[in-house]
Parts: C-alpha cells; structure tokens; sequence
C-alpha cells in the first residue's frame, strides 16, 4: 500500500506493530494523511481546500454503507467494522482539517485545546480501539499525550506555521507576555516570547507527565511503541529549551542519535 511520505518526528516504527494491525494502521494513516494534505498543502484557495474535504468526507461516509469504489475507502471501512472502531473519531478530525483551512488565529488556550480535541485525540482512541484498549481511564490519558504531542509539534513548527499565516500560541497569551505578530514576523528571539515559549512548553510536559499514565494500560511492543512516541515528543521540547526557546530561527529535529538514545532508555525502563 503506498503510503504519502511525510517527515515523522514521533518515532511510528512499524516494526514494533504487530503484522496482523499494520495494514489497519496503514489505512487510518492514510486518512490522517491524506485529509490533513488537502487541508494544508498545495495552493488551494479555501474554497477549494472546503469543497475537496467535504467530497472527502462523503466518500467517507458512502464507505461505510457500503456505497464507495475507492479501493482505500472500502479497506478502511472493513477496518472500523472489523476492529469495532468509532466512525465519529474520523468525522472528528475532519473537522479539525476543515477548521485548518478556515481559522488561524485562537483566542485562548481553551480553543487550541477543543482543536486538539478534533486533530489529534482522535487518533489515540482509535489506536486504542484497535488494540482493544476500552478502560476510561486510559483513553483520558491517551487524550493528554495526544495533545502534548500535537502541542509539541506546533511550537516546533512555528516558523512554518507562521509562514502560512497561522500562529497556534493563544491570542490572549500574546498579550499576557506583550508579543507582538510583528516580532514574528522580524524572527526575534526576545525575553517576552521565550516567557511565552517557555510557558507553553511547561504546560505541555505536564499533559506529558501526567499522561504518561497510559502506560500502565498498554502492553508488548504496542506499550513499547507509544513509549517511543512519548520520548519523541519530550525530546521536541527539551531540544527548544536547549536552545533558549527560540522557535522562530530553529527547527528542532531528532536525530538518528535520538531516536538510538530513545529506543535504549525505552528498553531500559
């Protein structure tokens, strides 16, 4: 199955998958993938990017009554039959991708989190379902790594983000620290936006920390593989403090280094 080739900073090493969830993994990716491309790449208009995730999203849904041609449509919708998943977990990040192509500002922390909510929570609980993972308090934990993860990914990919008109740091949060749009705009690396890096970097590790919990619900190489995904993310965030929490002129990135460091302190553990 040919998947679209997108950098991964969290470690999803498919050899740790057990051979019989990796095709069923390999589709929910492709979804994620797919939806999120048409979201945010190319030189869509917003119209077009709406009209193109709305056509995605009915082809999703003809799926699952058994009205689709599309060869992947039709593999995942056995899938979620199969592996009993929740259709609304991928209606939920549609939603998140239709939101990607029309809102790019947030006004406070409570909105950046109901997004994460739609963007990356799903995806967790979908992982979850799949390797039959029910417990609440475990999907509760599963939903504060996902966040940190994406909140991760958001302060490491600032700059970009900002390039394409978004800033993922809360509007009122902006104003708390006196950061202006324009100090973005000029790349600066003052004292207001490292306080504003910093505090949302705090805020991350501890959904991290106390999401970390999941652990004791997951087992084999899957617990092993969400582990990996855990470091990954923290390490995102060790690597922009190391570096004074300048997200605006660096792009932390792990390295083959980091993930050889990663993988023996998982084992370790």
């Amino acid at each position: 199955m040919k998947i679209i080739n997108h950098y991964e900073n969290f470690p999803v090493g498919s050899i740790l998958i057990p051979k019989d969830c990796r095709k069923d993994i390999a589709l929910i990716y492709w979804f994620a993938r797919t939806a999120d491309d048409i979201a945010d790449e190319g030189e869509l208009s917003r119209d077009e990017r709406l009209e193109q995730l709305n056509n995605f999203e009915k082809d999703f849904l003809h799926s699952l009554e058994g009205r689709s041609d599309n060869e992947y449509f039709i593999l995942l919708s056995e899938t979620i039959k199969n592996r009993n998943i929740c259709a609304q977990y991928f209606l939920d990040l549609l939603s998140a991708f239709k939101q990607d192509a029309t809102k790019n500002r947030f006004e406070t922390f409570d909105e950046i989190l109901d997004y994460c909510n739609r963007s990356a929570n799903p995806v967790g609980r979908i992982l979850l379902q799949l390797f039959e993972v029910d417990d609440t308090k475990a999907l509760l934990n599963s939903d504060k790594i996902c966040t940190a993860l994406q909140l991760a990914n958001f302060y490491q990919d600032a700059k970009i983000d900002f390039g394409k008109g978004r800033i993922y740091f809360p509007l009122d949060e902006l104003k708390r620290f006196s950061v202006t749009e324009k100090m973005f705009e000029l790349n600066e690396n003052n004292h207001n936006i490292k306080a504003l890096v910093k505090h949302n970097l705090q805020r991350a590790q501890i959904l991290f920390d106390e999401g970390k919990n999941i652990l004791n619900h997951l087992s084999g190489r899957f617990k092993l593989e969400i582990k990996l995904t855990i470091a990954g993310g923290e390490k995102i965030l060790s690597k922009i403090e190391a570096n004074d929490y300048d997200v605006l002129n660096y792009r932390p990135k792990l390295t083959k280094i980091d993930f050889a460091t990663i993988l023996i302190k998982a084992f370790c553990k």
